[in-house]
């Protein structure tokens, strides 16, 4: 390293170079699965990766990120990136060999390998979460990715993923996350059912999203505010504030019967407008951020 904290060695220049190659194979699923890595991609996804490794490591447990390759003029562009390197193998790279490591045409001049970082759902449990989103058969890495996302701004506990579901490595989830994948914990390839049993067991409700539900997500809510204002005789079929897991479902066959079959009730959001209905990524964000703010303490904020 020289005095600012950057590799002193040349850039790695050779496009074709095995080294180049070895990362590359990691925006492949069985290269992944075999390494136990996957690639992070992009100033915000490596910044957010660094500091999760950062944090790991000051509290004495394996750090995240393995190998940084980053170009001199990302590193001038983003200086935090010296510090937040510091403990892993950095290198420095011409874009060139950027680009063919990389999943996407332009990885925005860094690249980080990572090691796998979900947790078991009894971990998740274990922790006593408030609000979870569980993605059953969802296969599609930008909508995964996009709902963990919004789980993230939430606040939400944790995020869920059924053994159907689209692998959350993919490098287009990966990207989809813009840096959430590091933020919360992720249980992949759940049993649905058991999901819903060890939920149930620990007094956490199941709500799905479905679209021809039986329940208006606005009235749970318009509920909710009115017992947090006081109002005596207020009842629901569902008490929005309560420890939730919500149910999202394949993007276009949706949530099955069997999977519907597992949850309390089913839930709809409401279609004012002409559309037919809200793809899953927003369905997923609205029903999310009607639980956190559900959930939160003290009276709802008046307009």
């Amino acid at each position: 390293m020289n005095e600012t904290g950057r590799p002193q060695d040349f850039p790695l220049s050779n496009p074709r170079a095995d080294r180049v190659r070895d990362v590359a194979r990691l925006a492949g699923r069985p290269a992944r699965l075999k390494r136990g890595r996957f690639l992070a991609e992009g100033p915000q996804a490596v910044r957010e990766a660094l500091r999760l490794h950062q944090q790991r490591l000051a509290a004495g447990a394996p750090g995240v990120v393995h190998e940084v390759f980053a170009s001199e003029a990302c590193l001038d562009r983003y200086p935090e990136f010296d510090e937040l390197a510091e403990g892993a193998s950095a290198r420095l790279a011409t874009d060139e060999v950027l680009a063919a490591m990389a999943d996407t045409v332009n990885p925005q001049g860094i690249i980080a390998v990572c090691g796998f970082v979900d947790v078991t759902l009894e971990e998740v449990l274990d922790a006593g979460p408030r609000l979870i989103a569980v993605l059953c058969q969802v296969r599609d890495p930008g909508n995964a990715g996009t709902v963990l996302r919004a789980a993230d701004a939430a606040g939400a506990d944790a995020v869920v993923l059924t053994g159907s579901s689209v692998d959350i490595y993919n490098p287009k989830a990966v990207r989809s996350t813009a840096g959430s994948l590091f933020h919360l914990p992720v249980v992949l390839g759940a049993d649905i059912d058991v999901v819903a049993a060890a939920c149930r067991s620990r007094g956490i409700g199941l709500l799905a999203a479905d679209g021809h539900g039986s329940l208006n997500l606005d009235v749970l809510q318009d509920e909710n505010a009115a017992r947090r204002l006081g109002a005596s005789g207020t009842e629901s079929a569902y008490a929005l504030e309560g420890p939730t897991a919500w149910l999202f479902g394949n993007e276009a066959q949706g949530l099955s019967e069997a999977e519907l079959g597992l949850a309390d009730h089913r839930v709809a959001v409401p279609v004012y407008g002409a559309a037919e209905s809200l793809n899953l990524g927003t369905a997923a964000t609205v029903c999310l951020y009607a639980s956190a703010r559900s959930q939160q303490d003290g009276p709802p904020i008046s307009a």
